[in-house]
């Protein structure tokens, strides 16, 4: 039997020319967006003032399976995909685990990230659009740093609202979607109405993504050719991450391999919608089982910890609702380091599969143990993980140790959505020992519900 090399790269002819639509095959669909001043469903043409118009339509197309990959944006992806599939050996070995672990490494491109995948699509349909300018919200710094590319790439000026603990935390990210010609402003700020609300409330406040998202919304409807752009939790965003799951099974497929769990870190879902997307369609058509992990931060426990229920996406409240699992808008996450994860909501289709069960597990981790597992991992497998793959990894390692207790070879697959390269403050605290783990009490998860909207006859 021919070994399975350490990493399989698909050659450029065999990169994916469609995006993957899970909701297509879905049983039961997630409920509507709401409009926020009505909360009526929201029709498609009421998306426009904020989204671009292909956009807006992706997001709100529930029965479209497959969307072709227009060729300008394969014309980029081919800079950096497609991305490889690894076996981690090393891993493996140190662990004694019969289990094989793969892992689809997305850290290939300037951003360090999966992120670039979506970016791509979205700045060039606001190019076709004929648009001037996007906004977006940033809290690890990996979306804001994909979409400057792209946004550079494509000649669109781009303003990004970073969230305020990352903003201080990782200044060079900062500094490298400044070279991308993006403009970066610590959120909240006192350039909109929305961060300076929030500012009066809480003048110290560290700042959320939902923040961050209310000034980027608010800047956008205001500014004549500019619309507002979203790196996760929005279900075009995680067509766009499809690819990553698509080339992750053509690859398995040609190792002759499936996996029998699949983990994927979770903040607001874009890399775990991505990766599970081909699997997820195998266990609702029944053609095979996989079983489906989502890890998420103990300091934001959305999944694990969170309400099913009508929310906003953003703090300010202007955003449509939508119905996830929610920490409520209101929540402000500990100003922890695994900041791409920091979010109150999930995607409400992966927040429906997990309520249905088709997503079979959620699980919350520490901040030390995670970074436990980042160290390990980057000394077996010379990869410098960022911290919210970690997560990711934490679990898979896990897993492979339930493996060697129980003696089952099972397969595991896991996302490895980027490096760590600008995180080495969160490194640095690890290692001198000034890491602390922040887990929310009832009482303050409480105040975050409380902020939940009533919607007569929807959610009194």
């Amino acid at each position: 039997m021919t070994k399975i090399p350490h990493r399989i790269i698909l050659a450029e002819e065999q990169m994916p020319k469609q995006w993957y639509n899970l909701r297509a095959d879905m049983k039961s669909q997630p409920d509507p967006l709401l409009n926020p001043a009505t909360f009526q469903p929201i029709r498609t043409a009421e998306l426009y003032p904020i989204f671009c118009e292909k956009l807006a339509e992706q997001e709100m197309d529930c029965t479209t399976a497959y969307f072709d990959i227009p060729e300008p944006i394969q014309e980029v992806y081919r800079a950096y995909r497609p991305s490889p599939l690894c076996r981690a050996y090393a891993l493996e070995k140190h662990l004694k685990t019969p289990a094989k672990i793969y892992f689809k490494f997305e850290g290939g491109n300037t951003s360090g990230s999966h992120k670039l995948n979506s970016a791509v699509a979205q700045a060039y349909y606001a190019k076709e659009q004929g648009l001037t300018a996007l906004t977006t919200e940033t809290g690890a710094g990996q979306w804001g740093t994909a979409l400057a590319e792209a946004c550079a790439y494509f000649g669109i000026h781009l303003d990004v609202f970073m969230v305020k603990s990352s903003y201080s935390q990782k200044p060079y990210r900062k500094t490298i979607m400044q070279t991308f010609g993006a403009t970066v402003t610590a959120s909240p700020s006192d350039t909109t109405k929305a961060g300076r609300t929030i500012l009066s409330e809480k003048p110290d406040t560290t700042g959320s993504l939902g923040c961050a998202i209310s000034e980027a919304v608010e800047r956008a409807v205001s500014t004549p050719g500019c619309r507002y752009v979203l790196g996760s939790v929005l279900n075009q965003v995680l067509l766009h991450q499809s690819i990553i799951g698509l080339e992750c099974k053509k690859a398995m497929e040609l190792l002759g391999e499936y996996p029998d769990i699949v983990i994927g870190c979770a903040g607001g879902g874009s890399n775990l919608g991505g990766l599970i997307a081909p699997f997820m369609q195998d266990k609702l058509l029944g053609r095979a089982n996989p079983y489906f992990i989502a890890v998420e931060p103990a300091s934001c426990p959305s999944l694990t910890r969170g309400r099913y229920a009508y929310d906003f996406c953003d703090t300010g409240k202007v955003t449509p609702l939508a119905r996830m699992y929610t920490l409520g808008s209101g929540f402000i996450p500990s100003p922890n380091h695994a900041g791409g994860l920091r979010y109150h909501g999930m995607s409400p289709i992966l927040s429906k599969l997990y309520h249905d069960g088709y997503l079979d597990e959620a699980r919350a981790e520490e901040q030390s143990k995670v970074f436990d597992a980042a160290i390990l991992f980057a000394k077996l497998e010379t990869i410098l993980p960022a911290p919210e793959s970690a997560h990711a990894i934490r679990c898979a390692i896990d897993e492979a140790i339930k493996c060697k207790e129980t003696s089952e070879a099972k397969t595991i697959l896991f996302g490895l959505t980027g490096t760590g390269y600008f995180d080495m403050a969160a490194y640095a605290s690890y290692l001198e020992g000034k890491m602390t783990d922040s887990i929310p009490s009832d009482q303050d998860l409480q105040a975050g519900f409380d902020s939940l909207p009533k919607i007569p006859g929807i959610q009194e």
